[in-house]
């Protein structure tokens, strides 16, 4: 079964909009546990509008599920992640200014200064996962500078679904078999919802892990948070159909 990953930035969002702690990341992060997350996600941007850097040594002391603190390895974020010594980093190429991931690396262009970080948090014990577009040619690049995990930028993906799922999962297929062929182990992120997550899954081979934030929180303004990670879990299980039908 997949994992699922519950990225909890939009809820420092409405916490940093009042100032104060309501609601209480910490807290919200172990209720997600507590629901059947089996993973807390975080992404502390340099402005901090969300994640600040001081929640994330917070949540290293109560998270005892998988901790992946993912962002544009800066020279803070470095500093960071090698303090926190999480489960997972993973590098995202995101501009300091950019309202949410856009883009994957280019692992061949960066591929010296990808090589660099991923000795620098394998050295530590820390899990690497490169945040890339579904190109083949961008997975065998950060086979080539160590990384143990690639994740896959899933924004096309769940823009192009309605219109023809299968059309739309096409380039994430090769690009999942290609990391297969070359042992590197596959995550995915980015716009996965009750709608889109369940094909995705069963079509991506080998699929570790799948980290969620925006649609999640969403949609438990609508069906509560525990409801609403027990039917993503239930999208990445084969066990029930489709998520909205496991509404209870």
């Amino acid at each position: 079964m997949t994992r699922l990953s519950v990225n909890i930035n939009k809820i420092a969002t409405i916490r940093n909009a009042r100032g104060g702690n309501n609601p209480n990341l910490v807290q919200v992060a172990l209720d997600c546990e507590r629901f059947g997350a089996q993973g807390i996600t975080v992404h502390p941007r340099p402005d901090e509008r969300h994640i600040r850097y001081q929640d994330v040594l917070d949540l290293k002391e109560v998270v005892t599920t998988e901790f992946n603190i993912e962002g544009n390895p800066d020279e803070r974020f470095i500093e960071l992640v090698k303090r926190v010594k999480p489960e997972q980093v993973t590098l995202v190429p995101d501009a300091p200014d950019a309202i949410t991931s856009n883009a994957g690396w280019d692992t061949i262009r960066h591929a010296d200064h990808l090589r660099r970080l991923v000795d620098t948090f394998q050295s530590d014990g820390i899990r690497v996962s490169i945040f890339v577009d579904a190109d083949e040619r961008m997975v065998e690049g950060a086979k080539a500078v160590g990384s143990d995990r690639i994740e896959l930028y899933t924004e096309p993906y769940a823009a192009h679904y309605v219109d023809n799922r299968d059309m739309a999962i096409a380039p994430f297929v090769r690009a999942a078999r290609k990391a297969n062929e070359l042992g590197i182990e596959l995550n995915a992120g980015h716009d996965l919802s009750l709608e889109n997550l369940r094909f995705f899954d069963e079509q991506i081979p080998g699929l570790k892990e799948v980290s969620i934030g925006h649609a999640l929180i969403c949609d438990a303004l609508y069906f509560g948070l525990e409801n609403t990670i027990q039917m993503y879990l239930r999208c990445l299980s084969s066990e029930a159909p489709g998520g909205l039908a496991g509404l209870h």
